[in-house]
C-alpha cells in the first residue's frame, strides 16, 4: 500500500453530530461495521528505550509503530499492523495472524520466534519478529474505542469518528471483554480521522467544513502512555 494523507481533528459531541449527519447523505457507512459502527482494540509494542513514544513527544518526522488489533473482541481475527507515518502521509501494511503466532509473540519463546522467522522470511511477521529479537520490542499498552466510519471510491477516502478512547496497561488481558479500562480524553470528546489518496473531493470537503476544526498531530499510542504509563 502507498503513502496516503492522514489528517486528524478533535471534536466535540455536537460537532460530531453534525458532521456525521452532513455526510451520511454524500458517503457510505463501513461495509463491515453495524448501524452504530465497531469496536477496536489495539496492543501496542516499543522497546526498552520507548523509542516509538519518544519519536512522537520529540516530532519525528518519520516514524514506525507496530501493534496487535482485533475487532468487537473477537478473537478469532487477529493482525498485526505496521503503522508507518511521514509528516502528513501514513500508510499500514497488515498481515492476520493465527492463535498460535499470537502466543508466540508474547511468550516471547525463543524457539517458537525462530520457527516463524524460518517459515515467514520475508513477512510483516517476521519483520516483527525481528524487532522482538534484536530491540526487545514488548507490549506497553492497550487502546480500545468505538468507530464510525464512512468511505468514498473517488479519491480512496476514508472519514473516522473514534469515541470514547480509553487506555490500560494490563496487556496480558488482551482478550478480556471485561477489562477495566481508563478514559483518555476528556468526556465529550472525540477524534475524526480523513484519509485519502491524492484527491479529497470538493463537497466532502465542504460537508467537513465547521469553521472551528483545528488539525491535531494525535497518537492515540502517545496519549495513552502519557495518561497511564
Amino acid at each position: 500500500m502507498e503513502y496516503r494523507n492522514e489528517f486528524k481533528f478533535e471534536l466535540s459531541d455536537f460537532d460530531l453530530m453534525r458532521i456525521k449527519s452532513r455526510l451520511t447523505p454524500l458517503m457510505r457507512p463501513d461495509s463491515h461495521q453495524g448501524s452504530d459502527g465497531y469496536l477496536i482494540r489495539s496492543l501496542y509494542f516499543d522497546n526498552l528505550y520507548d523509542s516509538c513514544a519518544a519519536e512522537k513527544e520529540n516530532g519525528i518526522s518519520h516514524r514506525e509503530k507496530y501493534r496487535i488489533r482485533q475487532y468487537n473482541n473477537n478473537s478469532d481475527y487477529i493482525r498485526l499492523e505496521k503503522k508507518t507515518k511521514h509528516g502528513d502521509m501514513s500508510k499500514k501494511t497488515t498481515q492476520l495472524l493465527t492463535p498460535e503466532d499470537y502466543t508466540a509473540l508474547l511468550s516471547g519463546n525463543i524457539e517458537s520466534l525462530h520457527g516463524i522467522l524460518s517459515q515467514n522470511s520475508d513477512s510483516l511477521l517476521a519483520e516483527f519478529v525481528l524487532k522482538i529479537l534484536s530491540e526487545k520490542f514488548a507490549p506497553k499498552c492497550i487502546v480500545a474505542y468505538e468507530r464510525f466510519a464512512f468511505t468514498e471510491k473517488r479519491g480512496n477516502v476514508r472519514i473516522t469518528f473514534d469515541r470514547h478512547i480509553a487506555g490500560s496497561k494490563q496487556t496480558e488481558n488482551f482478550f478480556d471483554a471485561d477489562l477495566f479500562m481508563i478514559p483518555i480524553m476528556p468526556k465529550g470528546h472525540h477524534i475524526l480521522e480523513i484519509k485519502y489518496d491524492e484527491l479529497l473531493p470538493h463537497y466532502i470537503l465542504q460537508a467537513l467544513d465547521l469553521g472551528n476544526l483545528r488539525r491535531q498531530s494525535f497518537s492515540k499510542y502517545y496519549m495513552t502512555r502519557a495518561a497511564i504509563g
